[in-house]
């Protein structure tokens, strides 16, 4: 789908809402209905009529190539920007990224119209995915396992936790990456049991668990997978946590599923983890979008009123972590369809022993 289809698509929403306008001023929103890959701009995305793209001068020739169906304002003053081509009306704002202070002065600007939030009218579009973003999250998953798989079939004992997180980025960044998705977390040990460790000198010894949550970024799009292994033979306590997670992450991709209610994954994972004996070890969220960010809608909990749809991609991440003496996690960057889910990150979930 081009960038002009999704304005349509956006366009239609907001006259549905009895709505004259939006102001796009999230830079992720920007680049879902432009393609713009800058780090300033805004637009104005009318009900009836073209929208108008604003930048500042650094970007106008990006802007040409860019964006080329668009008209382009290049000033300093966005929100005055957008404001001067408004007539009088209603218009929404992303009430969820605006300042405090933005907003104020955009009612000062828009003393003739009335503003309101418009929720997160453009994240609900970007939930469905199309073709090219699709291929783009297959090419970054595929990175991504690849990636690992090099990095394990090395040396790794004798290494630290820093050295091999950066072996697995360069990796991903040689196989074709353009970045890395998000900062690598690479626990070891006890440190696999936090949840989100950052790296540190630890060195990797014989007997630990060792997890590596990952992924690569093509064409601004995110893969998310995380593989939990265990260096040299697994002791009976790393085999019973690890297949309590992964008959978890089995019952609730089960339920990834069109038309599926959302917190129904969520009731499956968690009520087989309590099966196990180990639900009160998983103390972080399930699953969430991914796609132009590496945590967008949907999120997966047992709160969540919605129903899944065909072609949202999101992510399947139930976890065990036992403070001071490890944890595992398996995740997958998972696409929904209208039959069985398609995981994307195909490496294999077996508990592998490596050395």
């Amino acid at each position: 789908m081009s960038t002009a289809a999704r304005r349509t698509r956006l366009a239609r929403e907001l006259a549905d809402r009895g709505l004259d306008g939006l102001f796009v001023t999230t830079l992720v929103n920007v680049r879902y209905l432009t393609g713009f890959t800058g780090s300033n701009g805004a637009l104005l995305v009318p009900a009836e009529g073209d929208a108008v793209f604003l930048t500042d001068g650094r970007y106008r020739d990006q802007a040409d190539a860019e964006l080329p169906d668009l008209e382009h304002v290049i000033t300093r003053d966005l929100l005055g920007g957008m404001a001067e081509r408004t007539h009088p009306g209603t218009y929404g704002i992303e009430s969820h990224t605006l300042s405090v202070d933005a907003h104020a002065r955009l009612v000062e600007l828009m003393a003739a119209s009335s503003l309101r939030s418009a929720g997160r009218v453009v994240e609900s579009l970007r939930e469905v995915k199309d073709d090219a973003e699709v291929a783009a999250l297959r090419s970054a998953c595929d990175i991504s396992t690849r990636a690992l798989e090099q990095v394990l079939a090395g040396r790794l004992v004798g290494r630290t936790e820093r050295q091999v997180a950066r072996e697995l980025e360069n990796t991903m960044l040689d196989l074709g990456a353009e970045a890395i998705a998000f900062d690598t977390i690479l626990a070891s040990g006890p440190n696999t049991a936090i949840p989100h460790h950052s790296p540190t000198d630890r060195v990797l010894a014989t007997g630990d668990l060792l997890k590596a949550d990952f992924g690569a970024r093509v064409d601004g799009y995110h893969a998310d997978c995380t593989r939990t292994v265990v260096l040299g033979r697994a002791d009976d306590w790393q085999r019973e946590v690890h297949a309590a997670v992964r008959e978890s992450q089995a019952a609730g991709l089960e339920l990834l599923r069109d038309g599926v209610a959302v917190a129904a994954s969520d009731t499956a994972a968690r009520a087989s983890l309590e099966a196990a004996g180990w639900l009160e070890a998983f103390t972080t969220g399930l699953g969430h979008g991914v796609g132009l960010e590496i945590h967008e809608d949907p999120f997966v909990s047992g709160t969540h009123a919605g129903k899944l749809t065909s072609r949202t991609v999101l992510t399947m991440e139930p976890g065990i972590y036992v403070p001071g003496r490890g944890g595992v996690r398996i995740e997958d960057t998972v696409l929904v369809t209208a039959g069985a889910p398609e995981v994307l990150t195909t490496m294999t979930k077996d508990l592998l022993e490596i050395g």
